[in-house]
């Protein structure tokens, strides 16, 4: 029976219930409905709405249907429409007609939107437990890595040499932002709707401050409208999603790089990788590829969502439910993304000398170079010429600056001594940009303090 029935005199067309139902995927969040339903009844007993024996036995019977399905002894049926009248249903069988008294002083409309809620409040807990996990991988791997010398790019050039350390704190600034959004989203969001009604409100006596209580937010929402056809939460949340997923695209694809035999700076643990099947030299890097292909999906939904909610008038309309299966599958997608990357991470091997080589063959010390010049009296603008010709040189006889003779150094500028040497070795380059942010090792070692606090809340 539908939970609407006494207005129509017939029954609903097969197809029209097929495209109108949301029990199909609104099922995912049966534990938030019966949660709600819990706190509403409650407060509904102790506003005397009620009685205490009817809530007694409604609490029992939505804890048994729970358990039932969590057991798998009750299955979800078809014939209901959504997963709020599939447990009033099953309650007012279990327990009779005070089932039917726990819809009093809600509509679905509020429901729907506690529900929503709920369900985002904890993934935003579970993915930040994830983000988390992923950072604290990173971090380990910046204090092993704080000697690991490699080129830094800009427009994939190489151009001057960092640390492997300092290469990945990048991303951790990244991914510690992540966290941080997902935070003020949930600071946002955390209102309660329930008691809105369909969208005005209720006549019976209700405790919203009291229902918001039981369910751990914030306080009631304040508009009545608003609160049923709010779903900016929603989109909040997958363009939060959507940015964790650029990142470990990005990420990705630096990895699929480095995987490479023209760079050669990583090896991928067997376990997340894949061979060909008529290639038997063949490692591929799947796990990354597909962590960044699966980044379009996520930004599909945030796209998706923005395009129901750009029209629709105040307060609740259908078009709403939309935003379930889309939301439910970019979690879940992002969810699987970061445990993947992070285990890849977790068991990758960083091939410190073909970095290190790297480096000193892409000319990542010229900027040295120059500097050293220009700490011997050289004006900036000559000294960049100067190593400018130096490169020229190395290129035509297939060296690298740390390779030329002293003779060659002082055949293009006599300026040059023999502590040119020390001036751009990899190390000397490193270690002397010491302002905090730069790669230097004492820059690094303080930068490293500062996330391991961070990582302790």
């Amino acid at each position: 029976m539908k939970l609407w029935g006494g207005r129509f005199t017939k029954e609903e067309n097969q197809l029209v219930h097929n495209f109108n139902e949301s029990l199909s995927f609104d099922r995912k969040f049966y534990r938030q409905d019966i949660q709600g339903s819990i706190a509403h009844v409650t407060m509904l007993a102790k506003q005397r709405i009620v009685s205490q024996a009817d809530k007694e036995a409604i609490i029992q019977g939505l804890k048994g249907i729970q358990a039932d399905l969590e057991s798998g002894k009750l299955e979800f049926a078809r014939e209901h429409e959504d997963i709020h009248s599939f447990v009033e249903a099953n309650l007012t069988a279990r327990i009779g007609d005070a089932g039917k008294r726990l819809h009093t002083g809600r509509s679905r409309n509020d429901q729907v939107a506690l529900d929503m809620k709920l369900y985002c409040r904890d993934e935003i807990d579970e993915i930040d437990r994830l983000v988390k996990a992923l950072l604290e991988e990173l971090l380990k791997l910046m204090e092993e890595h704080i000697d690991t010398y490699m080129p830094g790019f800009t427009h994939l050039q190489k151009a001057q040499p960092v640390t492997l350390a300092h290469h990945l704190g990048a991303y951790f600034e990244m991914f510690s932002r992540d966290r941080s959004r997902l935070g003020d989203i949930r600071k946002r969001m955390n209102y309660c709707p329930l008691g809105s009604g369909a969208l005005a409100g209720t006549t019976y006596p209700l405790d919203r401050e009291y229902t918001a209580e039981l369910l751990g937010f914030d306080g009631p929402t304040l508009n009545s409208m608003d609160s049923v056809s709010d779903r900016d939460y929603v989109i909040e949340l997958l363009a939060a999603l959507s940015t964790i997923a650029m990142h470990l695209s990005r990420f990705s694809e630096e990895i699929i790089l480095w995987n490479s035999n023209e760079y050669g700076f990583v090896e991928l643990d067997d376990a997340y990788s894949t061979g060909s099947s008529i290639m038997p030299q063949k490692k591929n890097p799947d796990i990354a590829e597909l962590v960044r292909g699966k980044t379009g999906r996520v930004y599909g939904a945030l796209m998706s969502i923005l395009t129901v909610m750009k029209g629709i008038p105040l307060a609740y309309d259908k078009d709403m439910q939309e935003d379930k299966e889309l939301t439910f599958d970019a979690i879940d997608t992002v969810k699987g993304s970061l445990a993947l990357f992070t285990g890849m991470l977790s068991t990758i091997t960083f091939c410190k000398n073909a970095m290190e080589k790297s480096a000193r063959n892409g000319f990542t010390n010229a900027t040295d170079a120059a500097d050293y010049l220009v700490n011997h009296g050289v004006p900036f603008r000559d000294a960049h010429g100067i190593v400018g010709q130096l490169v020229l040189f190395c290129i035509d006889k297939g060296i690298a600056l740390d390779d030329m003779t002293l003779e060659e150094f002082k055949a293009i500028s006599p300026v040059f001594e023999k502590d040119i040497y020390d001036a751009i070795s990899m190390e000397t380059c490193v270690k002397k940009r010491t302002t905090i942010g730069a790669p230097g090792q004492e820059a690094m070692k303080k930068v490293i303090e500062i996330y391991r606090k961070q990582l302790e809340v």
